[in-house]
């Protein structure tokens, strides 16, 4: 009689083999240990893993694989904390189970109906990147992009990039109204240059030591900046299309990259619109800080704030107290969601 002794170790996966031999099968257990990472890089097809040893490991994701009660385009993220397999002859293991999240960025294309995908997940802050030039951000993007980390809670910060195309007065003072409208609603806002450095300090202070997703349209220069905050990076940069003023992506997969001085930064492709996901109509004012703590002296509950009597955000839609762009894009996403386009299972 033969018997097969293993070393069992800390964390175990119960393993069956039917092994032939000469005739005669023999059924033993092969105990082969799990291992726990972050996903550093998502190609699409392929993922790199690092893990807590510290080494990278390829890693892939069976075809079924899905996380229960969500329906993604991408059910591994950059940032997820996961559980992988041992790694098969060709070195590449396979994503065995994902963890609980603390906490995602996910958006919808405005094209795309069915499905969500997931920017990043486990972050301790989203930045956005934005132009005021060459190109323009618009207002709305930014106010979604911004409601959808409220959603999901996730501290946000504005950065408007490429000051240095803003030389005239008038450009300035855009400039100063724009940050001035999101600090006073209470978000982090700086004005930041790659190309000359102006502002870089602050949000290197402001990304230190922490794990960050780095988000934009293409063309606001995610990857210049990046390239700034970590000297020698080299990412690939792109140009601007003279003919519609807009950015070409440059960046083709989500990557996650260290700070020098500690903390990461997830880089990610461009996005051209932000659609929401899983807003419910009354809950989209929860979403806009200055609505929300406004709402509470409506005379109803159930305020809208679109048409009812005693709404104290209407009121300050006309003194001025509510930006008229903010309030735009709330009725936008409102609009969104009584039309019953966020066709989404709930993620938990």
């Amino acid at each position: 009689m033969m018997f097969f002794a293993f070393k069992k170790p800390k964390r175990l996966i119960q393993v069956f083999f039917k092994v032939h031999f000469r005739g005669f099968s023999l059924h033993f257990h092969y105990f082969c240990r799990t291992m726990e990472g972050t996903v550093i890089r998502n190609t699409g097809s392929q993922y790199i893993v690092r893990l807590d040893s510290g080494a990278e490991l390829p890693c892939k994701v069976k075809g079924n694989f899905r996380i229960k009660g969500l329906r993604t385009t991408n059910p591994v993220a950059v940032g997820d904390r996961v559980e992988t397999g041992t790694p098969g002859t060709d070195g590449v293991a396979f994503i065995t189970a994902v963890l609980l999240r603390r906490n995602y960025i996910i958006r919808r294309s405005t094209n795309l109906s069915k499905a969500a995908h997931i920017i990043a997940a486990n972050i301790d802050c989203a930045v956005l990147v934005a132009t005021l030039a060459h190109p323009a951000t618009p207002l709305t993007f930014i106010d979604r992009f911004l409601a959808t980390a409220e959603a999901y809670n996730v501290p946000a910060v504005l950065a408007i990039n490429k000051i240095d195309l803003l030389p005239d007065a008038e450009d300035r003072e855009l400039l100063d109204a724009v940050l001035g409208l999101y600090r006073s609603i209470g978000y982090k806002a700086v004005g930041v240059s790659a190309a000359t450095g102006e502002g870089m300090d602050k949000l290197l202070e402001i990304l230190a030591g922490k794990t960050s997703l780095m988000s934009g349209n293409s063309g606001v220069g995610k990857s210049t900046l990046i390239n700034a905050l970590i000297p020698g990076l080299n990412l690939r940069t792109g140009e601007i299309s003279a003919a519609h003023d807009t950015g070409m992506h440059t960046t083709t997969f989500s990557e996650m990259f260290d700070l020098p001085g500690g903390g990461e930064i997830i880089d990610t492709p461009g996005v051209r619109g932000f659609g929401t996901v899983e807003f419910q109509p009354e809950e989209v004012g929860h979403y806009f800080p200055e609505i929300f703590r406004l709402s509470e002296e409506c005379r109803f509950g159930n305020c809208t704030h679109t048409h009812e009597p005693g709404c104290a955000v209407l009121d300050a839609l006309e003194e001025h107290r509510i930006s008229q762009s903010r309030y735009a894009s709330y009725l936008s996403i409102l609009e969104e969601t009584r039309e019953g386009s966020d066709k989404y299972r709930k993620p938990f």
